[in-house]
């Protein structure tokens, strides 16, 4: 008999793959936290603001250790956002949420 229906537990684990890693997440919430002032520029405060609620968020649930390796790719990954806008450097962090996968 053929199925008609996806197998409860390869949807599951194809949604589970296609997800976006923690630290990618964090990047792509902060980027969109950036981007609600995007003519602003760019400076140290907003980032950590951003990337302090963006961990909140994204991260609270979950062990300390799997937090401390999100935040630690995250910033592996963040690139320069010294001397632009708010909503350049909400680009370039998506950029490399994409990168980060």
């Amino acid at each position: 008999m053929e199925r008609t229906q996806p197998d409860p537990t390869d949807e599951a684990l194809r949604r589970l793959i296609e997800q976006p890693s923690y630290g990618a997440q964090l990047l792509n919430f902060a980027a969109r936290l950036l981007n609600m002032d995007a003519t602003a520029d760019m400076d140290d405060a907003s980032l950590r603001r951003a990337m302090n609620i963006a961990t909140d968020a994204v991260l609270k649930d979950l062990p300390e250790v799997v937090r401390d390796i999100a935040l630690q790719r995250a910033r592996s990954h963040m690139p320069p956002l010294t001397g632009i806008t708010r909503g350049e450097a909400a680009l370039r962090l998506r950029a490399a949420a994409g990168a980060l996968g």
